[in-house]
């Protein structure tokens, strides 16, 4: 082997070694998120991505910290932060099953928004009770608010409920009329309306969300853990660091 291509070859050597000693400086932190693209999904090597990913592992490492990620569907995340085995969950607040159980960032990184989508020959719905006795499809692992969940298990409603396990699967099955509506969360259903070449759909939004950090009560250092990553969103955002999502 020459000189040169020995001395490259360890040169990679060291930065691999400085930059495993760097991460090993850096406190874990287990979390939680859903299989939710564009903002976060696992690629087909099993490696999380996706644009809220990508911003919450900037904000750890700015405050010292760095993620160990893992996808999970919605009752094993909620579980996780009642337990404190998921840490934190860059998600949304005010979901009851939660209540008591996790602390909020003060500082929302977006929003998203939850919408009832229906086909161009349907009329636009008085919500709730012009869907008494119609079809609604959901999608598998997903959870919902408190006044949507409330809306539907109404059983004066009488809605028929049918879930499937992808957006993709969701749209085929609304334009098939396998459904009268779809209840989904509008950034990935356009995704993946766009992708598949379908024609924009009528739609109202039910609900404005906004994103924020959660982290569980029952974790070791979640209250100062929280207060870092606010922190980090905050100097970060004053330098005119571009923090939106994509």
């Amino acid at each position: 082997m020459s000189r040169s291509i020995l001395t490259a070859l360890l040169a990679l050597l060291c930065c691999a070694c400085t930059s495993a000693q760097a991460d090993d400086a850096l406190q874990p932190v287990n979390v939680g998120y859903y299989e939710f693209p564009p903002y976060s999904w696992t690629d087909i090597d099993g490696q999380p991505r996706g644009s809220v990913l990508v911003l919450t592992e900037r904000l750890l490492r700015h405050a010292g910290y760095r993620g160990k990620y893992r996808s999970l569907p919605g009752a094993r995340l909620y579980a996780g932060l009642q337990d404190g085995s998921v840490q934190l969950w860059p998600g949304a607040g005010g979901k009851a099953e939660l209540r008591g159980h996790t602390l909020e960032s003060r500082n929302s990184f977006g929003e998203f928004n939850l919408a009832l989508y229906y086909r161009s020959d349907t009329p636009p719905p008085d919500i709730p009770d012009g869907l008494a006795g119609r079809g609604i499809i959901l999608i598998n692992g997903y959870s919902y608010w408190k006044p949507i969940n409330d809306m539907l298990e109404n059983k004066a409603l009488g809605l028929k409920l049918h879930r499937t396990g992808s957006h993709a699967a969701a749209l085929e099955m609304l334009l098939r009329k396998r459904g009268d509506f779809l209840l989904d969360y509008q950034t990935p259903t356009e995704a993946t309306r766009k992708r598949l070449g379908i024609s924009p759909l009528p739609h109202t939004v039910l609900q404005r969300l906004q994103s924020r950090f959660i982290v569980s009560r029952h974790a070791e250092g979640s209250a100062a853990l929280l207060e870092a990553l606010d922190r980090a969103y905050e100097e970060l955002d004053a330098s005119s660091l571009d923090l939106s999502l994509d």
